[in-house]
């Protein structure tokens, strides 16, 4: 198996992945939500104290996880940007 040398590497071989669910969260009017901010929130909650990550269980978060999960996340980085931006 080969191994992933960056990031940035991990992001290219996912962004299929994002941009189906993108696509979905476009279907469901939830277009504010970008391929960046599925990606961000995953390595928040579902990759950071991981172990033994592959490919298939990480394409598997992001699809499955609720659309309003995603939507909640960019929500709540929109509100701490705008209290940043006043302050």
């Amino acid at each position: 198996m080969e191994k992933i040398k960056s990031q940035k590497e991990l992001y290219m071989k996912l962004l299929p992945a994002l941009r189906t669910k993108k696509h979905e969260l476009d279907a469901d009017k939830m277009k504010f939500v970008k391929e960046i901010d599925i990606w961000n929130y995953n390595k928040i909650y579902n990759w950071k104290d991981a172990q033994g990550l592959t490919l298939a269980s990480m394409v598997d978060n992001i699809l499955n996880t609720p659309n309003a999960l995603y939507a909640d996340y960019k929500i709540e980085q929109i509100k701490k940007s705008d209290e940043n931006e006043n302050n």
